[in-house]
């Protein structure tokens, strides 16, 4: 990838950046599926339940029928959890971690 950004993938950022701010998260994420569809979620605690906002965003996109992601944004994560996004999208997809500011920290591929 290069170091500028898509207007596409900035989307991404926003995205993960509103749903994150939305409930005051600890963390948000936006995924673009196959077809360029966007989903996003923030991270989720109820007791002792807890959903990152990549699972939140990736089971939106699985419920969606999606096969597959273009790119995935994970913001004000310390680490991104590439598990989850391999396992539904294969290796080789591009993952943007992200400041909770939307700073670009690390480009990671699954």
């Amino acid at each position: 990838m290069s170091n500028e950004l898509g207007a596409e993938d900035a989307k991404l950022i926003t995205l993960a950046m509103g749903s994150r701010s939305r409930i005051a998260g600890t963390e948000g994420a936006a995924v673009r599926d196959e077809m360029g569809r966007t989903y996003s979620g923030a991270s989720i605690s109820v007791g002792e339940f807890r959903l990152s906002a990549i699972q939140l965003a990736i089971a939106q996109c699985v419920a969606a029928g999606a096969r597959g992601l273009e790119l995935a944004v994970i913001l004000g994560a310390e680490q991104a959890d590439l598990s989850l996004i391999r396992n539904f999208a294969g290796d080789g997809t591009p993952v943007l971690r992200c400041s909770a500011s939307g700073e670009i920290l690390e480009r990671l591929l699954t």
